[in-house]
């Protein structure tokens, strides 16, 4: 089995493919393995904002549809599928990373640091917590074009390119996305301001 379009291939056979994989055919399971392994690390790396962490999640969350494939139900589509998967996953790891962030946050308080440390390194974790918070509250095309964007520091024309939509659309989501953003982070939008500038900023 030949390597598919990543835009227009995977869609027209995507149940060929699907059946062929629940098959145990392993030419189409490395067909999707190298059609979607770059763009879901791309879209893993926007949630943990490190490369290693997110690799091993999507490698992870591939791997998975292979041992799982008698069972996998896919009820819209495989990319969906997939980049909920990784989604997941990736939620799964930052919850991970907020109790050991707890786990130091109490390290630091009886740690013999001075105040002034103590103080700067609280707001710190703090500000990113509610950050994350509140990234989670965006609808789902939102979060990931405002990671992209962000995150990534992707530009709307790549982001569009990435995600098959237009770039009229990126612009849509990032509107949405950052007046949600400053809306849930209105408390904190000075210490931003002086921290980040520009992160929530149009």
């Amino acid at each position: 089995m030949r390597p598919i379009d990543l835009e227009q291939g995977l869609e027209s056979s995507e149940q060929h493919i699907i059946d062929a994989i629940k098959a145990g055919d392993q030419n189409a399971f490395e067909m999707i393995f190298r059609t979607w392994y770059k763009p879901l690390c791309n879209y893993a790396h926007s949630f943990l904002q490190d490369r290693d962490e997110a690799e091993e999640v999507v490698q992870n969350a591939l791997v998975l549809v292979w041992e799982k494939r008698m069972q996998i139900e896919i009820e819209n589509s495989l990319k969906s599928y997939l980049y909920r998967s990784v989604r997941n996953s990736s939620l799964n790891v930052i919850k991970h990373q907020k109790v050991v962030r707890e786990h130091e946050k109490f390290a630091v308080r009886n740690s013999p640091v001075s105040d002034a440390q103590t103080g700067q390194q609280i707001i710190s974790t703090e500000l990113e917590k509610r950050i994350s918070d509140a990234m989670l509250q965006l609808p789902e095309q939102c979060q990931l074009v405002f990671r992209l964007s962000r995150m990534e520091e992707l530009k709307y024309a790549e982001i569009a390119a990435q995600l098959g939509i237009s770039i009229k659309t990126v612009e849509n989501h990032m509107g949405k996305a950052l007046r949600i953003m400053r809306e849930e982070l209105k408390d904190f939008l000075p210490l931003i301001a002086i921290l980040i500038g520009g992160f929530i900023d149009t």
